[in-house]
C-alpha cells in the first residue's frame, strides 16, 4: 500500500481485485459522518466502548474534521471534536499536538490499526484511538467505487456521450460486456466477503435491509440489520419496525426520499416480507439449482434470452418464493440483483451460470440518464435488445474506470443501486 496528497489530504493506494485503487481520507470523513460502520462494536485501542450520539458537525476548513461531537466514551458522556486520519501517525506527521486548534479532540479515528495506544494530544493529554478498519461494513474497494457512483449520479454525461459515440458499434459492445463482467465479479466478491464475516442468514438480512435503504439510508438501515438480528424479526408483529425506526431516528435522512422510499414505509414492509417468508435464505438457496443457465455472451440477446426462459414467469416465481410478493417495482429488480444473485452466486457456486440472468435481468433503480445515453448509443432498444441490468453495469463500470482520475461533488437526488 502507497499513500499520496490529494489536495492536502492523504490517499492510500491499494490493491484490490483488479489493480490498485485510490482511498481518499475524504471518503473515510464520510464513512465516520454517516456512521457507516458497526457502532455497536466501536472499541477504542485501550479497550473503551464508543457510543456516538452525534458524530459532529463536517469541518471542511481548517481545524478537526468534525466539531462538537457527542459521544460516550468508557461510559463517560463527553462533547467534542473528532479527527480522522488514514493512520496513526498522520497527528504526528501533521503536528496537530503543537496546534492549539486542536485542543478540544477527544476521539481520533483511523483507518488502519495501530499499535498506539492513545494519541498524544494538546499539552501531553491522552486522546482515544478507534480504529474503523474492523468495523466496516464494506469491502475498501466497494467503499470507494461505491463513492464514485454517488458522484456519478448527478455526473454530466456529456464526456462519456462523445467518447463512447467515437466507437464503433462493435467496439462498444464489447467494452460495455467487458465493463459489465467485471461489476459482476466484483459483486460476488463483495457478497462472499459479507457472507464470510456476517454467515449466510446475516448476509441475506444486511443485504436486504441495506437495498430496501438506497440511495440515503444505506448506512442507518446496516445500523438496523446489526442490532436487531435477522431473527428477530420472525414471527414479531408492527412494533419491532417502530422500534427499529425509533432506534436510530436521530440517522434518518427524509429530505428529498419520496414518500415509499420513507424508512419507516421500508422497515414496515421488511416486516411483512419476512412474516410471508420467515425463511427466505434457506429458500434463496434451494431456488440456486431452478434457475435457468445462462452466461454472459447468451444473454446480449436480451429479448430472445427473456422469452426463451419465459422471464415474466421467473420474475413472479422470485417474487412469490422470496418476497411473498411483499416488494415489487424497480426496487425488486435492485435487490434481485444487486442482493440476491451476488449473495446466491458467493454461497452455491454458481457464479458462470447465474451472470447471464444478472446480465439479462429488467434494470432497477438506476438514474434515467444512463437509459437514455444507451439507447443514443444504439445499445438498447425496444425490440431486440430492451434495456437490461447487465449493459447498465457495462455502463457504470465505464464510468468508474474513465472518472478515476477526477474529483466531483457528492451526489444530491436520489437514484438507486449500482
Amino acid at each position: 500500500m502507497k499513500e499520496k496528497s490529494e489536495r492536502g489530504l492523504a490517499v492510500a493506494e491499494i490493491q484490490g481485485l483488479y489493480g490498485p485503487f485510490s482511498f481518499p481520507e475524504k471518503l473515510l470523513q464520510q464513512i465516520w459522518l454517516r456512521g457507516d460502520f458497526n457502532q455497536a462494536r466501536a472499541v477504542t485501542t485501550d479497550g473503551r466502548v464508543v457510543q456516538v450520539m452525534h458524530a459532529g458537525r463536517w469541518n471542511l476548513l481548517g481545524g478537526p474534521d468534525f466539531k462538537s461531537a457527542r459521544l460516550s466514551i468508557g461510559g463517560i458522556a463527553v462533547i467534542g471534536d473528532v479527527e480522522v486520519h488514514l493512520h496513526a501517525s498522520d497527528w504526528v506527521a501533521h503536528r496537530h499536538a503543537f496546534d492549539p486548534a486542536y485542543a478540544d479532540v477527544v476521539l481520533h479515528v483511523i483507518l488502519f490499526p495501530s499499535e498506539d495506544k492513545v494519541t498524544a494530544g494538546v499539552e501531553g493529554r491522552e486522546i482515544p484511538l478507534l480504529v474503523l478498519l474492523p468495523l466496516l461494513n464494506h469491502d475498501l474497494e466497494e467503499y470507494a467505487a461505491e463513492e464514485v457512483i454517488e458522484r456519478l449520479a448527478d455526473h454530466p454525461l456529456s464526456q462519456a456521450r462523445r467518447e463512447l459515440t467515437a466507437m464503433s458499434a462493435d467496439k462498444l459492445a464489447a467494452e460495455l460486456l467487458c465493463c459489465a463482467r467485471v461489476r459482476w465479479e466484483q459483486k460476488v466478491y463483495y457478497a462472499q466477503v459479507r457472507i464470510d464475516r456476517l454467515g449466510w442468514t446475516e448476509a441475506c438480512h444486511h443485504t436486504a435491509l441495506e437495498i430496501l435503504g438506497y440511495r440515503f439510508n444505506r448506512a442507518p438501515m446496516l445500523a438496523v440489520a446489526a442490532a436487531i438480528p435477522f431473527g428477530d424479526w420472525v414471527g414479531k408483529r408492527e412494533e419491532i419496525a417502530e422500534t427499529a425506526y425509533a432506534k436510530f431516528a436521530d440517522r434518518w435522512s427524509k429530505q428529498g426520499v419520496r414518500p415509499a422510499n420513507h424508512p419507516r414505509i421500508r422497515l414496515r414492509q421488511y416486516l411483512r416480507w419476512v412474516t410471508a417468508r420467515p425463511d427466505w435464505p434457506k429458500r434463496l438457496t434451494e431456488l440456486a439449482g431452478d434457475l435457468p443457465s445462462i452466461d454472459f455472451l447468451e444473454a446480449q440477446a436480451t429479448a430472445l434470452v427473456r422469452r426463451q426462459h419465459r422471464w415474466t414467469a421467473l420474475s413472479a416465481r422470485i417474487a412469490d418464493t422470496i418476497f411473498g410478493d411483499e416488494v415489487g417495482g424497480t426496487r425488486f429488480n435492485t435487490l434481485v440483483c444487486d442482493g440476491l444473485l451476488p449473495l446466491l452466486a458467493a454461497q452455491v457456486g454458481t457464479e458462470d451460470r447465474l451472470s447471464g440472468i444478472w446480465s439479462a435481468w429488467p434494470t432497477g433503480d438506476i438514474p434515467v440518464k444512463y437509459g437514455r445515453l444507451l439507447r443514443e448509443l444504439g445499445m438498447a432498444d425496444k425490440s431486440c435488445r430492451p434495456l437490461s441490468h447487465g449493459v447498465v453495469q457495462g455502463l457504470i463500470g465505464w464510468l468508474l474506470v474513465a472518472d478515476q482520475p477526477h474529483e466531483g461533488s457528492p451526489a444530491t437526488t436520489e437514484g438507486g443501486g449500482a
